[in-house]
Order: structure tokens, then sequence, then C-alpha cells
């Protein structure tokens, strides 16, 4: 965060007016109007890039200052940090139109470089990125005078690259590559020389530098890379740095250009792999094309540099940047042999050997992703069983770095990315998913965007249950994974009496009757034979920490990725599938975590679900009548859960029929319609000196609904619905239920009962309209969204009790 000064500063210089800008703006001509600019001049020059950059909307500067600003730019006599300035306000103001600068005939890297950071900041509206490249790259390949510097040019080239990689030529390529082999394999190993200040007690005797060392201290013997250590550094040791830090994204857009072009001789791809095979272990390497040299000694440095981070740093900063290294290197290892097969066998060698030597330290964690990547793009051509690899990855590193925010998200998209080619490839991957969701427990806003993309590739036939199972209790392994982590903190650490029972979630975590509970939800491996039953307790004890952000937020990302379970397992579930998902899917609509908002999510999304699944399956009506007519029947589920039992009701009214299944009988219609009766009668009662519970109008109306739709296919049973529902205006009208729902409730439940019992009336029609045949089923005429009636009731009401003026035709 800024300081107060600070924030203050940055408020004034975005509510700096434009008439105020231009004042001051002139105030700056003056200063840089001068002889000299000096002091004075840097800091209104300061003052001005504050205002400029401060605001997201753009500034503008009349065409004088923005001459000015570039006059002193290119000026040899101005002082460095004038031009460093005045490069900076003319960026922050691209797209300029008022810009004439040219990188054409610039000799000075230093300026030339400032130059083109401006041109490049414009766009390309006039080609400038080719221009600045080719005009870097001639700089690069000519002779520089005395004094100048090629470092200046790299970070403009990287630049260039990103921006428009085809604004290099082939032949301008081959120049670079073959510079760039140069500074990456020949840099000296002696440390610069220190410029003389020239103060009082300088020395004017210059000491003999001395070699370049390693991060454990012992001087360097072999060739100079980035994690060669030195007081000053030449100027071809900075020019490997740079290269190093530029050569990946060099090698991806030039490392396989080419290869196939005409002056390659008509060479087949087996003749360039064993060139290149051969070249490799040859001294002579001069002899190769520019290219394929850049790739030779881009792979020497990486080896090299795979070989210093296993010395032990003398500096914890030391020890980062090996790490960093180590990770760059590996990836461009990956790069090289997917441009050139034949590098393929000695690195998975290589690799494997450093996958052995790093896998057991978890500082080391982030290294382990680029070598599975390694081994999972060539490890069938190396011939190597790359399975142990995966499998220490997915077991180990989740289970204990889940909490490590940058290597979560790093992993999950490493995953993402890979999603196919482990599908296809290893079944380590789908086994691991209770290790995944670790992750996106702990770091769920970020993760939930790779999530989306990653859960269809780990569901399957096979873990569908498991994974619909965890994703309900996802709030709840976040909660047991904060439980887990203070654990594990010796000052929380407590001794574990198992008479006693466990007052606390920490004292639970070791204690006998929760630990299977605890392994189970911390589990690193699918275990579809498990019982989830035995989290019941767990999610109870759990419910101290319920309030959590982290817990809270987890919750917020379930309803999201539930959705999104059942339109995957909706592509390959067949009717046993969807059998087992509908009973579990009542089964765990009262077994949640008990966070309020949470279960309401959860129920919404299961009860619009249960509609999906019941229109790929229908027969599941009839199927699971036993699991339907329990949970229909129980009053406390209105309440509890209205949405799911409000959609249980409406999928037995709408499937229970012949016309879906030709197992469905008159008992089963009738022992739906006695149920559903019961659970109305009970909803609907009025009891004396009592207050009447409310009960959602949807729940009602759905009830009403799905009797009468079970009595237009069993007419024995219209009698009795026409009865109860002819006593719903009694019901409506008496005080108790007056003061419990509102007029437009009560206006829609009474509304609801009258449609229908008109419709009952003509008992044809209802058979018509609510026992449709197959094919008339699927007509738009008797289609019906939830607990809705079709328009069919209304026009038999309209018959029935036409309204004035209203003339049948």
């Amino acid at each position: 965060m800024f300081s107060a000064a600070a924030e203050s500063f940055l408020r004034q210089a975005r509510e700096a007016q434009p008439e105020e800008l231009q004042r001051f703006a002139a105030r700056v001509a003056a200063q840089l109007q001068g002889p000299e600019p000096g002091p004075e001049a840097a800091a209104c020059l300061q003052r001005l890039h504050l205002v400029v950059a401060a605001s997201k909307y753009p500034r503008r500067l009349d065409g004088e200052i923005v001459g000015l600003l570039q006059k002193v730019l290119c000026s040899s006599k101005c002082p460095e940090q004038i031009q460093l300035l005045c490069a900076a306000i003319l960026r922050e103001m691209s797209p300029c139109n008022d810009l004439s600068l040219s990188c054409e005939n610039i000799q000075d890297t230093k300026l030339l470089s400032l130059v083109s950071s401006v041109l490049l900041a414009q766009g390309d509206k006039k080609a400038e990125v080719a221009t600045v490249g080719q005009r870097i790259v001639k700089v690069l390949e000519g002779r520089l005078p005395e004094g100048q510097s090629s470092r200046y040019l790299l970070p403009v080239l990287s630049n260039v690259i990103s921006l428009s990689p085809e604004a290099l030529t082939e032949e301008q390529t081959n120049v670079v590559s073959k510079k760039m082999a140069d500074w990456l394999r020949y840099a000296s190993i002696q440390q610069g020389v220190a410029q003389p200040s020239g103060g009082f007690f300088s020395n004017p005797r210059t000491r003999q530098p001395g070699p370049v060392t390693e991060v454990d201290g012992a001087i360097a013997t072999d060739f100079f890379t980035v994690l060669s250590l030195g007081q000053y550094y030449t100027e071809d040791q900075w020019l490997n740095m740079q290269a190093f830090s530029m050569l990946r994204k060099w090698l991806l857009c030039y490392g396989s250009k080419g290869l196939n072009a005409p002056n390659s001789g008509g060479r087949s791809e087996m003749d360039e792999s064993v060139m290149s095979m051969v070249s490799a272990a040859s001294t002579s390497s001069h002899l190769l094309p520019p290219k394929e040299r850049l790739r030779e000694k881009a792979f020497e440095y990486c080896q090299r540099l795979i070989e210093q981070s296993n010395r032990q740093a003398v500096k914890k900063a030391d020890g980062d940047l090996q790490k960093a290294c180590l990770i760059e290197a590996v990836t461009i290892m990956d790069i090289i042999c997917k441009q050139d097969s034949s590098y393929v066998y000695r690195a998975a060698a290589f690799l494997k050997v450093l996958h052995s030597r790093i896998s057991s330290d978890t500082t080391y964690a982030r290294a382990l992703l680029p070598i599975a990547q390694f081994f999972l793009n060539h490890g069938e051509m190396a011939a190597v069983d790359s399975d142990a690899i995966y499998r220490h990855l997915f077991t180990d590193i989740p289970a204990q770095l889940f909490h490590n925010a940058s290597l979560a998200f790093e992993f999950v998209l490493f995953c993402k990315e890979n999603s196919q080619l482990f599908t296809e490839t290893s079944s380590i991957f789908r086994q691991s998913f209770p290790n995944l969701f670790k992750f996106l427990a702990w770091n769920s806003p970020p993760l939930i965007s790779e999530f989306v993309d990653l859960l269809p590739f780990l569901l399957d036939a096979g873990t569908a249950i498991e994974i619909f199972h965890l994703l309900l209790d996802l709030p709840c392994l976040t909660a047991a994974l904060d439980v887990q982590m203070r654990s594990t903190s010796a000052s929380e650490r407590a001794s574990c009496d198992p008479t006693v029972k466990p007052a606390t979630c920490l004292e639970a975590f070791r204690h006998p009757l929760y630990k299977s509970a605890f392994q189970y939800l911390l589990r690193i491996e699918s275990a579809p034979e498990d019982s989830p039953e035995r989290l019941i307790p767990l999610r109870q004890l759990l419910g101290s920490l319920a309030s959590s952000p982290r817990v809270v937020q987890c919750a917020d990302t379930v309803p999201v990725l539930l959705e999104l379970f059942f339109s995957v397992v909706a592509e390959f579930a067949d009717g046993p599938l969807v059998n087992q998902l509908v009973v579990l899917l009542l089964q765990r609509s009262d077994q949640l975590y008990e966070i309020p908002a949470f279960k309401d999510d959860v129920h919404s999304v299961l009860s619009s679900q249960l509609v999906m699944l019941c229109k790929l399956h229908p027969a599941l009506v009839v199927e699971l009548s036993k699991e339907l007519l329990e949970f229909s029947g129980t009053v406390s589920n209105i309440q509890n859960k209205e949405a799911v039992f409000t959609h249980v009701v409406w999928a037995i009214g709408e499937y229970m029929s012949v016309s879906y299944d030709k197992r469905c009988t008159v008992e089963q219609i009738n022992r739906f319609f006695e149920t559903l009766e019961a659970v109305l009668f009970e909803v609907t009662q009025v009891r004396p000196l009592a207050s009447v519970p409310s009960y959602a109008p949807r729940a009602i109306t759905a009830l009403m609904t799905a009797l009468t739709k079970l009595a237009a296919r069993s007419q024995d049973l219209i009698p009795r619905v026409s009865l109860f529902l002819s006593k719903m205006r009694t019901f409506l009208q008496s005080p108790a239920v007056t003061s419990a729902y509102c007029e437009e409730d009560r206006e829609e439940i009474l509304t609801r009962a009258t449609e229908l019992m008109n419709l009952l009336k003509m008992p044809s029609v209802a058979q018509f309209v609510f026992t449709p045949s197959v094919d008339a089923a699927r007509t738009r005429f008797q289609k019906e969204v939830n607990d809705t009636l079709p328009s069919a009731l209304r026009i038999v009401t309209r018959l029935l009790e036409p309204a004035p003026g209203f003339v049948p035709g």
C-alpha cells in the first residue's frame, strides 16, 4: 500500500485539470529550453510523468511540448536521467499523433533502446515493429563503436518478437541465432573490472579480476551461466544472461522455422535427426546451421544449469534463483526435444536422475511440473515408464502443498492444459481427483475458472458418484484442511485421550471416533467402495468452522460446479447411473454442511437437475417408486427442502404414466395418489387454537396438480380429488390461513384449484391433457415447466366459466 504522502501526490495528479496540465507543461518546456537541463528540469519532468501516468484516461499535451520532448530525448548532450524521463512520458502518451521519431540513423545503443521503446508503444500503425526489429538486428550484426553495448538492445528485440514474430526475416533470425549461441556458450569466466569512481581514495592501479564462483562459493571451472556469481560482470556475461532470459521465447518463435526450407538440400526429417545427433557430439559445431547450433548450445547450457542447481547455495536469494533457473532449463529442454527428437534420449536420462534427486524436497515442487510435462510429451519415444513420476506428482504434492496459492494455480493449469493427454495415457489422473479438489477447496475463487474446464476430464461412469459426493462436501473439505494445518502446528498439538469425547475439531482430528472420517475426507486417491455416510458426524463436528471466510467462499463455488457436473454426466449416463444419482440426490439433500445459504443454493440446483434426469430417463419414476414415495410422503421435506420436494412431486405427476413406461400400473398410481393426498391433507389441515404452518404456495399447487394428473390416469380417483379441490376455497378463507398467507399467494392457490376442478369436469379432456400418448407428449401443447399448468387448463376454464363478452368460436 502507498503511504499517506504518496496517496496525496497521486490524488493531486489524477485531479489535475487539462488547463493546469498545459500550464505546467509550459513550465517544463521553459526548463528544457535552457542551455543544459539540470536537477530542476528533472524534477519537473518527474512531476509531469506522474500526472500523465496516474490517470487511466489518456492525457494529451500539445504538439510543441511533444516535439521538445523528442528533441531532448535525441540530444547527445542531454543527461541520461532527462532522456529516460522524456522517453517515459512519450510512452505514457502513446499512441501519439505528433510523434516524428525514427530509429534509422541512431548509432548509440542506449538511445536506440529508448527511442525504440517509444516507437513500439505506438502500436503498429506504420509497421514500426518491423522497422525497429530490423534496425536492432542490423546494429547487432555490425561491429559496435568503442564504448557501445549490445545488452541495451536485447530487451527491445524481445519486445519485438512478442509484438510481431513475423517482423524478422529468416536471414535476420539466423543472424541472431548465431550470436545467441556464442553468447550462451563462450562468455568469460573471469569477473569484470570495477570502474574507478574518480574519487580521492580511488586506486589508480587496476586490480586483476578474479574468476566467477558457483552459488556455494566454489570457483567456477566450467562455462559461465546465470548461476555463475561475480562482483562485477563483463559485457559478454551480461549478454549471456540476457540471451538465456529470452531463449525460450526465441526458440518457440523461430527454433523450428525454416528447417524444411529449400536451401536445406532436400534432406529428409530422419537425415536432419541423424545429423543433429552426430553434430551434438561433434566438436565442429560451427559447421551447423544457426538454428541447430543454437539448439545444441542451449541444450548444453540447460544441462549445466541443472548440474549447478545441485549445489548448496550460500544465500537464500541464490537458492531461489537456482529453482527458477531449474524450471526454465527443463522447459527449454522440452522445447528443444519437440523441435529435434534426437535430444530426447539424452534429456530423458538426465531428467530421470534429476527427478530422483529433487522429488523428496517440497521446495522443488514447482520444478516437478515441467519434468512431468517433458515425460508426458516424450516418455513414449524415450521408452520410459513415467507412471512413478505422475503418481508422485498427483499424490504427494497436492496433499502437502494445497495451501501454496501460486503452486496451486500452476498445478491446476498444468492439469487443465494436459487433460486430454492424461486421460489417454494414464489412469492416475482420474484416480487422484480427491487430491486435486484440495487445491479448489483451499483456493476457491482464483481456481474456479480452471476447474470448470478441468472437471469434464475427471468425470466418467466410474468417478461420477464419488465426485458428486465430493462436490457436496467441498466446504467440509475446506474446514478439514484448516483443522489439518492447525493440528500440525507445534503450539496447537494436543494429546488425545481415546476415552473422552473430543470437545473441539483439533482434538477430534486424532481421536479414534473421528479419525477414519477425517482420513476418508482427506484421502489422496479415489475410494469408490468406501461409504460417505461416515462423514455425517464429521459434518456436525466441523459446523463450528461454517462461518470461516475460506469455507464460505468455497461453498459459493459448489452450485456452479454441480450444474456443470450434471450437464457432463448427462452425456454418458445410462439408466442405472441416473437412478443411482437420483437416489443420492434425495439422500444428500438433507446431508449437507450447515451453511444456510449454501443449503438453499444446492437445493435449487439439485431440484432443477432432477427435472433434467427425469427427462433423460423417465422410467426412473417407476423404478424408484419406493424411494420417491418415502421422500414425497414426508411432510417435513416441504419446509426443509421445498425446492427438491416440489420437483419430486412434479416428476411423479408428470412421469407416473403408462405413456412413459409400460410397467406403470394402476396400483402404483393409486399408491402415489394416496401418499400425496395424505401430505396435502396434512398441509391444508386447519387445527383449532393452533397456528397454521406456512407452506410454500408452490408446493401446495404442485401437490394439487400431481393429484389431478394421477386421477386423470385412474379415473376412479376423480371424485376424491374433485372433492378435495372444492374445499380449497373454505380452507383459504379461514382466519388462520389468511394470517399465514398473503392475498397474492391465496389467489394463486385458489386459481389453480379452480382450473384443475374445471378440467376434471370433462374426464376425457383431462385424460388427453394429463395422459397423452407418447407422440402427443412431445408436442409443444403438452410441454410443462416445473409446476405450471399447460395452456389447456386455461382454455377449459374459459369454456366452463366464460368471461363477460366471451363467445366461444
